[in-house]
């Protein structure tokens, strides 16, 4: 006699665990791929403002003439720099040649509906006239 024992398949329950169980595994994947994806376009962002923020920097670095002014300019792909030139530590510079300006960035843009924003800051000797 033969024993009713005697099973090779797979049962309709074993069937539905594995499948819940790779559904759950595939999205956990997914969400860290589109994680990923997304921190690739902030950090692209992020790049091309320190880009710009840098350029505008070294333009008013090479200019020769240094007054105490704050503006704002915005560039053709929806940057806003804000720009901020104060004379600083005038009680330490009064004895000498120099004077010493502190030169502030603050590039903001735009991503969904959050502000985001990035800030060089630097100084700059002039010579007194």
């Amino acid at each position: 006699m033969k024993s009713a024992d005697n099973n090779k398949g797979f049962t309709l329950l074993e069937i539905l665990v594995a499948t819940a169980l790779l559904g759950i595994a595939i999205t956990v994947v997914l969400q860290l791929f589109s994680a990923n994806i997304k921190a690739i376009g902030d950090s692209s962002d992020y790049v091309k403002a320190a880009t710009w923020t840098e350029m505008k920097m070294r333009e008013l670095l090479a200019s020769g003439n240094m007054e105490e002014k704050s503006y704002r300019e915005t560039t053709n792909n929806g940057y806003t720099i804000d720009i901020s030139i104060t004379e600083t530590l005038k009680e330490r510079t009064e004895n000498l040649d120099v004077r010493l300006f502190e030169i502030v960035l603050t590039t903001h843009w735009l991503k969904g509906i959050k502000e985001k924003s990035f800030t060089l800051r630097t100084l700059k000797t002039v010579r007194k006239e």
